[in-house]
Protein backbone atom coordinates (compact mmCIF):
# COMPACT_ATOMS: atom_id res chain seq x y z
CA UNK A 1 0.00 0.00 0.00
CA UNK A 2 2.75 2.58 0.77
CA UNK A 3 4.28 1.96 -2.69
CA UNK A 4 0.93 2.55 -4.33
CA UNK A 5 0.49 5.81 -2.40
CA UNK A 6 4.03 6.90 -3.31
CA UNK A 7 3.38 6.18 -7.02
CA UNK A 8 0.01 7.94 -6.86
CA UNK A 9 1.59 10.98 -5.17
CA UNK A 10 4.35 11.03 -7.81
CA UNK A 11 1.78 10.89 -10.63
CA UNK A 12 -0.24 13.70 -9.06
CA UNK A 13 2.89 15.83 -8.65
CA UNK A 14 3.95 15.17 -12.26
CA UNK A 15 0.48 16.05 -13.59
CA UNK A 16 0.41 19.20 -11.43
CA UNK A 17 3.87 20.32 -12.60
CA UNK A 18 2.95 19.54 -16.22
CA UNK A 19 -0.21 21.64 -15.78
CA UNK A 20 1.88 24.53 -14.47
CA UNK A 21 4.20 24.25 -17.48
CA UNK A 22 1.25 24.26 -19.90
CA UNK A 23 -0.36 27.21 -18.12
CA UNK A 24 2.87 29.22 -18.20
CA UNK A 25 3.33 28.51 -21.91
CA UNK A 26 -0.23 29.67 -22.62
CA UNK A 27 0.39 32.86 -20.65
CA UNK A 28 3.61 33.41 -22.59
CA UNK A 29 1.80 32.97 -25.91
CA UNK A 30 -0.96 35.37 -24.88
CA UNK A 31 1.63 38.00 -24.01
CA UNK A 32 3.56 37.36 -27.23
CA UNK A 33 0.40 38.23 -29.17
CA UNK A 34 -0.07 41.36 -27.03
CA UNK A 35 3.52 42.39 -27.62
CA UNK A 36 3.22 41.85 -31.38
CA UNK A 37 0.03 43.93 -31.41
CA UNK A 38 1.72 46.67 -29.37
CA UNK A 39 4.51 46.82 -31.96
CA UNK A 40 1.92 47.29 -34.69
CA UNK A 41 0.17 50.00 -32.68
CA UNK A 42 3.40 51.96 -32.31
CA UNK A 43 3.95 51.89 -36.07
CA UNK A 44 0.32 52.74 -36.80
CA UNK A 45 0.60 55.72 -34.46
CA UNK A 46 3.79 56.90 -36.18
CA UNK A 47 2.18 56.60 -39.59
CA UNK A 48 -0.99 58.23 -38.26
CA UNK A 49 1.12 61.21 -37.19
CA UNK A 50 3.02 61.43 -40.52
CA UNK A 51 0.03 61.34 -42.86
CA UNK A 52 -1.34 64.82 -42.07
CA UNK A 53 2.12 66.23 -42.75
CA UNK A 54 2.22 64.47 -46.10
CA UNK A 55 -1.25 65.68 -47.01
CA UNK A 56 -0.34 69.25 -46.03
CA UNK A 57 2.78 69.19 -48.22
CA UNK A 58 0.74 67.76 -51.08
CA UNK A 59 -2.01 70.38 -50.69
CA UNK A 60 0.51 73.10 -51.43
CA UNK A 61 1.32 71.54 -54.80
CA UNK A 62 -1.72 69.49 -55.79
CA UNK A 63 -4.53 71.99 -55.97
CA UNK A 64 -6.78 69.80 -58.15
CA UNK A 65 -6.31 66.51 -56.32
CA UNK A 66 -8.34 67.20 -53.19
CA UNK A 67 -10.36 63.99 -53.66
CA UNK A 68 -7.21 61.86 -53.43
CA UNK A 69 -6.06 63.68 -50.30
CA UNK A 70 -9.49 63.39 -48.67
CA UNK A 71 -9.61 59.63 -49.32
CA UNK A 72 -6.24 59.21 -47.61
CA UNK A 73 -7.39 61.18 -44.57
CA UNK A 74 -10.72 59.33 -44.33
CA UNK A 75 -8.93 55.98 -44.57
CA UNK A 76 -6.50 57.18 -41.89
CA UNK A 77 -9.45 57.95 -39.64
CA UNK A 78 -11.02 54.51 -40.24
CA UNK A 79 -7.70 52.80 -39.41
CA UNK A 80 -7.46 54.75 -36.17
CA UNK A 81 -11.04 53.89 -35.17
CA UNK A 82 -10.65 50.18 -35.95
CA UNK A 83 -7.30 50.06 -34.16
CA UNK A 84 -8.76 51.79 -31.11
CA UNK A 85 -11.66 49.31 -31.02
CA UNK A 86 -9.37 46.30 -31.63
CA UNK A 87 -11.56 45.19 -34.55
CA UNK A 88 -9.16 43.20 -36.74
CA UNK A 89 -11.61 42.71 -39.60
CA UNK A 90 -12.35 46.45 -39.85
CA UNK A 91 -8.68 47.26 -39.39
CA UNK A 92 -7.78 44.96 -42.28
CA UNK A 93 -10.31 46.65 -44.56
CA UNK A 94 -9.29 50.14 -43.45
CA UNK A 95 -5.61 49.32 -43.90
CA UNK A 96 -6.38 48.18 -47.43
CA UNK A 97 -8.18 51.43 -48.16
CA UNK A 98 -5.30 53.44 -46.73
CA UNK A 99 -2.72 51.46 -48.68
CA UNK A 100 -4.71 52.02 -51.87
CA UNK A 101 -5.10 55.71 -51.09
CA UNK A 102 -1.38 56.16 -50.45
CA UNK A 103 -0.51 54.30 -53.65
CA UNK A 104 -2.90 56.58 -55.55
CA UNK A 105 -1.43 59.65 -53.85
CA UNK A 106 2.15 58.67 -54.69
CA UNK A 107 1.16 57.80 -58.26
CA UNK A 108 -0.67 61.10 -58.77
CA UNK A 109 2.29 62.95 -57.23
CA UNK A 110 4.33 61.84 -60.24
CA UNK A 111 2.39 64.43 -62.26
CA UNK A 112 3.67 67.25 -60.04
CA UNK A 113 7.43 67.78 -60.56
CA UNK A 114 7.54 70.54 -57.93
CA UNK A 115 6.02 68.20 -55.37
CA UNK A 116 8.36 65.33 -56.26
CA UNK A 117 11.32 67.71 -55.93
CA UNK A 118 10.20 68.97 -52.53
CA UNK A 119 12.48 67.77 -49.73
CA UNK A 120 9.54 67.59 -47.36
CA UNK A 121 7.62 65.34 -49.75
CA UNK A 122 10.65 63.15 -50.39
CA UNK A 123 11.28 62.79 -46.67
CA UNK A 124 7.65 62.01 -45.86
CA UNK A 125 7.28 59.61 -48.78
CA UNK A 126 10.41 57.79 -47.67
CA UNK A 127 9.30 57.75 -44.03
CA UNK A 128 5.81 56.44 -44.83
CA UNK A 129 7.19 53.82 -47.21
CA UNK A 130 9.59 52.70 -44.47
CA UNK A 131 6.72 52.54 -41.97
CA UNK A 132 4.60 50.55 -44.45
CA UNK A 133 7.38 48.00 -44.93
CA UNK A 134 7.94 47.70 -41.19
CA UNK A 135 4.20 47.33 -40.63
CA UNK A 136 4.11 44.49 -43.14
CA UNK A 137 6.86 42.72 -41.18
CA UNK A 138 5.10 43.33 -37.87
CA UNK A 139 1.79 42.06 -39.26
CA UNK A 140 3.60 38.87 -40.16
CA UNK A 141 4.97 38.54 -36.60
CA UNK A 142 1.56 39.31 -35.14
CA UNK A 143 -0.22 36.73 -37.29
CA UNK A 144 2.46 34.15 -36.48
CA UNK A 145 2.02 34.78 -32.74
CA UNK A 146 -1.77 34.58 -33.10
CA UNK A 147 -1.49 31.34 -35.02
CA UNK A 148 0.79 29.72 -32.43
CA UNK A 149 -1.54 30.85 -29.62
CA UNK A 150 -4.68 29.64 -31.39
CA UNK A 151 -3.18 26.27 -32.24
CA UNK A 152 -1.92 25.71 -28.68
CA UNK A 153 -5.24 26.49 -27.04
CA UNK A 154 -6.91 23.91 -29.30
CA UNK A 155 -4.34 21.12 -28.79
CA UNK A 156 -4.73 18.41 -26.22
CA UNK A 157 -3.95 18.62 -23.29
CA UNK A 158 -3.52 22.43 -23.50
CA UNK A 159 -7.18 22.83 -24.48
CA UNK A 160 -8.24 21.61 -21.04
CA UNK A 161 -6.31 24.30 -19.18
CA UNK A 162 -7.06 26.92 -21.85
CA UNK A 163 -10.80 26.42 -21.39
CA UNK A 164 -10.53 26.12 -17.65
CA UNK A 165 -8.63 29.41 -17.33
CA UNK A 166 -10.50 31.22 -20.11
CA UNK A 167 -7.74 31.61 -22.71
CA UNK A 168 -9.35 32.91 -25.92
CA UNK A 169 -8.23 32.76 -29.53
CA UNK A 170 -7.09 35.98 -31.20
CA UNK A 171 -8.21 37.17 -34.60
CA UNK A 172 -5.70 37.21 -37.46
CA UNK A 173 -5.08 40.52 -39.18
CA UNK A 174 -6.29 39.76 -42.70
CA UNK A 175 -6.58 41.87 -45.80
CA UNK A 176 -9.16 41.80 -48.52
CA UNK A 177 -8.03 40.70 -51.99
CA UNK A 178 -8.46 44.31 -53.13
CA UNK A 179 -6.06 45.50 -50.45
CA UNK A 180 -3.20 43.21 -51.40
CA UNK A 181 -3.53 43.60 -55.15
CA UNK A 182 -1.02 45.85 -56.91
CA UNK A 183 -2.21 49.29 -57.88
CA UNK A 184 -3.02 49.71 -61.57
CA UNK A 185 -1.13 52.91 -62.31
CA UNK A 186 -2.56 53.32 -65.80
CA UNK A 187 -6.06 53.53 -64.34
CA UNK A 188 -5.05 56.49 -62.18
CA UNK A 189 -4.18 58.72 -65.13
CA UNK A 190 -7.17 58.02 -67.38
Amino acid sequence: MPVFLAVLAAVIIIVFVYGIVIYNRLVGLKHAVSQAWSNIQVLLKQRHDELPKLVEVCKRHMKFEQDTLERVMKARSRVFQAQHQGDMARLGRAEGELRQGLANLFAVAESYPELKASRSFQHLESRITELENTLADRREFYNAAVNVNNVRIEQFPDVILARWFGFQPFELLRFEAEAIRDVELGRLFD
